[in-house]
């Protein structure tokens, strides 16, 4: 069995001339014939090089891991049971759904209240999230989820007053913050993210001092690739910006011929990269010494798919440095412009770097170690997954991160909300209305929450706040199925393993070994 897609797919704008006639471990034709315009990767490879690396169209979509991986979150399945309540009275009056408690909180001290459990990790420089971030900010806050601001924003923004290297003001990251702000109550909290060029520009002292900012986030990579962020610039000018603040710019914009062959449309976009972390111990543990004595209040770790060593040490680190959230995210997602076979064939896989991630906190517990509160990310869209999410990782893991599915709700309920507007929507949604009030089914609770400031809301935060919603409940629906009536009560005896390769690496019961003590008392 193949578990990968190779060299044809709907994320590179690329296909095979033969359709399933291919070969298993090339993925070319099987038969590669003279005269083909080259259609599939290396085709059009021959053609545009580089720009074939990162799915397309840049700028408007996200993009996940086409890879099946031996072992996935399907292959759990969540336990119910007839008897008892935990968390609340045993009483059928009382032991219903919607008394289930879905919110928690995260961080040291009095900690950061959320109504959901769910984080949705940085969202940075792409135009995926600036086009969106009306959506995302509104949304987020009015949910009482946290959001988080990620890389290169600061050193993106054309109108940022950068002096001596530091930066000073950045209209693009003051509107993030405010949105959010905006709309804030006393659940969820907004996020500020930090990578290499992001500490040398001083992005987060901005933050600190200038703009509200309690909550950064170091960020050592993310579950989609193991290099720095990259984005595309379609502008001359942008990408010699760029280049003079200090980043990695392909081809060089500087260069006289390369600006002649862009003029000559050889070329119509330019790669723009961030550098890669050294993380090294003794820095990490003075940086975040640095961000408290600035004034944050919580600080956040967010590490990528690495290999088990380096989690090993995000744990540890974390552990000494008495960071309030570590997120851990699995190899195959991504919201940006990752590069389309790094996302597919590098990283710890979702089950295996949770599993992993669990074993190393717990040692540390069981230790009398400071452990921090955790967060899993890696493709997780529905409340099912939540749910097995934070079992896999009970009692540590606090929290869920989900980004591609808040921008792709928060993007559906933007172009729905045109269509109205344009009054061009669909015969398909007939069924529901033609209006903002009636195709959105939240809208009456948000006009009794909100008042005359509901007109002010965007569609696209509706459709994320009706989302988290749907999620909202139907985690209480599973929750309840397991008599478990408030989220700390979620435990890794809540799943079962369905194959015996899922409980070899995540240490969950096979479903076949389930219960045996309690059975053999209650069979005698």
């Amino acid at each position: 069995m193949s578990y990968t897609r190779i060299n044809a797919t709907a994320a590179t704008l690329t296909k095979n001339r033969t359709g399933n006639d291919i070969s298993p471990f090339s993925g070319m034709c099987v038969t590669c014939i003279e005269g083909c315009p080259g259609l599939c990767e290396i085709g059009q490879s021959a053609l545009r090089g580089s720009e074939v690396i990162y799915p397309q169209p840049f700028g408007t979509i996200t993009a996940a891991s086409q890879k099946n991986y031996p072992v996935d979150l399907s292959h759990f399945n969540i336990m119910g049971t007839a008897v008892g309540a935990v968390g609340i009275e045993a009483d059928s009056d009382k032991a219903t759904f919607p008394n289930v408690k879905v919110e928690t909180k995260v961080g040291q001290g009095k900690g950061v209240r959320l109504r959901m459990p769910i984080v949705i990790p940085g969202l940075g420089s792409t135009n995926i999230a600036k086009n969106n971030w009306d959506g995302l900010a509104i949304g987020a806050a009015i949910s009482g989820i946290i959001l988080t601001i990620g890389e290169n924003v600061c050193g993106m923004d054309e109108k940022s007053e950068i002096k001596n290297a530091k930066v000073l003001k950045s209209p693009e990251l003051e509107r993030r913050v405010k949105l959010y702000q905006d709309w804030q109550d006393e659940f969820g909290a907004i996020v500020l993210q930090s990578n290499v060029e992001d500490t040398r520009l001083g992005v987060l002292e901005y933050g600190l001092s200038k703009l509200g900012i309690e909550i950064v986030e170091l960020k050592w990579g993310q579950g989609a690739k193991d290099i720095g962020g990259e984005v595309k610039i379609t502008s001359l000018e942008k990408a010699k910006m760029l280049r003079e603040r200090g980043y990695i710019v392909l081809p060089d914009p500087l260069d006289p011929e390369v600006q002649e062959s862009f003029k000559n449309k050889t070329f119509k976009e330019f790669e723009r990269h961030s550098r890669i972390g050294m993380v090294e111990k003794g820095s990490f543990m003075k940086r975040v010494k640095e961000l408290r004595d600035l004034g944050a209040k919580y600080v956040f770790l967010k590490t990528g798919a690495y290999r088990p060593a380096d989690l090993a040490r995000a744990v540890k680190f974390a552990s000494e440095a008495k960071i309030d959230l570590l997120t851990v995210d699995g190899a195959g997602g991504g919201t940006g412009m990752s590069p389309w076979r790094m996302m597919n064939e590098w990283g710890v896989p979702t089950v295996e770097i949770f599993s992993l991630t669990y074993q190393y906190i717990d040692r540390l517990a069981k230790k009398g170690h400071y452990v921090p509160d955790v967060a899993f990310a890696s493709g997780i869209t529905l409340e099912d997954q939540m749910f097995k999410v934070l079992a896999l990782g009970a009692p540590y893991a606090k929290l869920v991160g989900m980004a591609r599915a808040p921008i792709a709700a928060a993007m559906v309920g933007k172009t729905i909300g045109n269509m109205i507007e344009k009054r061009k929507l669909p015969p398909t949604f007939e069924k529901h209305g033609t209006s903002i009030e009636e195709i959105f089914i939240t809208t009456p609770e948000l006009k009794h929450r909100y008042g005359n400031k509901f007109s002010q809301i965007p569609p696209a935060a509706i459709g994320l706040y009706t989302y988290v919603q749907r999620l909202s409940q139907g985690l209480r629906q599973l929750m309840c199925g397991g008599r478990k009536f408030a989220l700390e009560h979620i435990s890794r005896n809540d799943i079962v393993s369905l194959t015996k390769e899922a409980s070899q690496i995540s240490g969950i019961q096979y479903v076949m070994d389930c219960d045996k003590e309690e059975v053999d008392k209650i069979l005698g």
